[in-house]
């Protein structure tokens, strides 16, 4: 394909583009627009192939579904037709054993479509695994809400995020069916959204919704077991006002982690100490634009998907404090989120 490219997400619903590609400057970390495609609606968030050439979208709609696109050239194709995922309100999906499971935040509950060797997507799934179980909150948890699945780093176990549970899910899948293995509490009330690992593959960090805090924790990949061992604030005192964490980004090198927080509109920045186990905060920068909703680290740059301001800002990293600096912005309307290939 010749080129870095980033892809980016946003809510048709609310004027956004769709599915989004744009080339990126490896100098200056700039995003430029390049093609786009609205066939489907809000794919909010939006996962890779390994050999680059297929996207995968979810459309956060009540019907739910997940689609398949080819991203060979500068405007995305479906491969295929979009697969109903069985769940209300997709809002995550990643590729796991053969297969793209979906994080249904409305159903609360996690869906499993194989995917098949040219990367399209089969026909229909081959599982929806539902959760139980509620939260203290009177509003956000009255009953599950997934919210966030992926493969862990050694990719035998798919985790999934339930910030109406306040747990995090560990499955396997053995024959297209995703199979319960261990569901780990979190602490009552913090709403977990999201979860990402350190680079060593021993520890994991869980952004906190309705708390404006980080749980760090303790990952063993041989026993499939997540084990809560701290909370960390992610801003200095209390907020003033709202503030509801949302996307999480871990450093290549493992010695930063950066979390958006809505309301507060700020990206906070913590340093890696303990080979992982802690998080210390560092300080907050202004997110470049309103309500961050997602972030991703690279080349030296962070991105920040600002959906209601209508932008993806990059700032670039100092490598010695993990503190980003301002560099530019791109116009997406109603941005979700951004990868890179």
């Amino acid at each position: 394909m010749g080129r870095r490219r980033a892809f980016i997400g946003s809510f048709t619903a609310a004027g956004g583009p769709g599915v989004l590609v744009a080339a990126v400057d490896d100098d200056t970390g700039a995003l430029t627009a390049l093609g786009a495609a609205d066939d489907v609606p809000d794919p909010s968030y939006l996962a890779l192939a390994g050999d680059g050439h297929t996207l995968y979208a979810v459309s956060e709609t009540a019907e739910g579904a997940v689609a398949a696109y080819r991203v060979g050239g500068d405007t995305p194709e479906l491969a295929g037709p979009p697969v109903p995922v069985g769940g209300d309100g997709p809002t995550h999906l990643g590729l796991f054993a053969g297969h793209v499971l979906t994080a249904n935040y409305g159903s609360g509950s996690v869906t499993a479509v194989p995917v098949r060797a040219d990367g399209a997507l089969g026909g229909s799934v081959s599982d929806v695994r539902g959760h139980t179980g509620s939260g203290p909150h009177p509003t956000r948890q009255r009953g599950p809400h997934a919210h966030q699945v992926q493969s862990d780093p050694s990719g035998r176990w798919a985790v999934a995020v339930d910030l109406g549970t306040d747990s995090v899910h560990v499955c396997a899948l053995r024959d297209g069916r995703l199979v319960p293995h261990r569901e780990s509490a979190l602490r009552p009330g913090s709403g977990p959204r999201h979860l990402a690992f350190h680079p060593g593959g021993s520890y994991a960090y869980v952004v906190n919704e309705l708390a404006p805090t980080v749980t760090v924790c303790r990952w063993d990949a041989g026993e499939g077991l997540l084990t809560p061992l701290r909370e960390t604030a992610v801003l200095e005192g209390a907020p003033d006002g709202d503030a509801y964490p949302s996307g999480i980004a871990v450093s290549s090198d493992g010695r930063f982690v950066w979390i958006a927080v809505r309301g507060q509109d700020v990206v906070s920045v913590l340093a890696v100490d303990g080979g992982g186990a802690v998080l210390r905060l560092v300080g907050t920068v202004p997110c470049g634009g309103h309500w961050p909703r997602a972030l991703a680290a690279s080349g030296g740059y962070l991105y920040v998907a600002n959906e209601r301001s209508g932008d993806v800002t990059w700032f670039a990293l100092d490598p010695d404090t993990g503190v980003p600096r301002r560099a530019g912005a791109a116009e997406v309307t109603a941005v979700s989120c951004v990868i890179f290939g």
